[in-house]
């Protein structure tokens, strides 16, 4: 419990402008990452007064379309047969990927057009991935910024608008707070194991049925 307090402490006191754009590059890279446990806590430190929340904001959505602009290319340079088989791989099932989340992106992208680099922003399971079938299409790069910047900028605020209503309920919350943080914690971690096990018992079918 003291080791998570301390990772905690340091998490929030090292959530700055540059690792709040870092981490959102993250999130919106294939590279499985929550922007639940960076925006609204880099919002929280802004109702504090330590940042500015529309600079929070502005960073998080600079940060999801550079995660974002990778996939982009990653996926046009590399090509579909590629890109499926890096999520098939031993190093894509680490990353929580998989040929079936890849194929379900391209169908969303299919049925929904260049809007859903804006639609697939606001879809927890579709967000981190919209971009590759973006690639694959070689969607115009331009309406790919204006349509990520747009879905992207508007989660950010739903996420902000979330850790400053957690700072006005300080008064209430306070005494649980480190609780809640360590709760979250857990969730993530939890989260990232049954996922990563369940890729496991696809993948084990997936060849037993070959």
């Amino acid at each position: 419990m003291e080791l998570i307090n301390t990772v905690v402490d340091w998490y929030m006191t090292n959530l700055n402008y540059f690792t709040v754009m870092l981490l959102m590059a993250i999130e919106s890279s294939f590279i499985p990452f929550p922007s639940e446990v960076v925006i609204p806590f880099a919002a929280y430190k802004a109702a504090q007064g330590d940042l500015n929340v529309f600079l929070v904001v502005l960073a998080g959505t600079a940060g999801a379309l550079i995660g974002a602009c990778l996939n982009y290319y990653f996926a046009k340079y590399l090509g579909r047969p590629l890109v499926y088989k890096f999520s098939g791989s031993p190093l894509g099932r680490l990353l929580l990927l998989s040929q079936e989340k890849v194929e379900n992106a391209e169908k969303y992208f299919v049925k929904h057009g260049k809007a859903s680099t804006f639609i697939g922003r606001l879809v927890p399971a579709v967000r981190q991935l919209i971009s590759l079938p973006a690639g694959l299409a070689n969607m115009n790069m331009k309406d790919f910024i204006l349509y990520t910047l747009a879905g992207a900028g508007i989660w950010n605020i739903i996420l902000a608008l979330i850790g400053y209503f957690i700072y006005d309920l300080k008064d209430k919350i306070f005494p649980y707070l480190d609780d809640i943080l360590i709760g979250v914690g857990i969730i993530f971690i939890a989260y990232l194991v049954i996922k990563g096990l369940q890729q496991r018992k696809r993948t084990r079918e997936g060849n037993n049925k070959n």
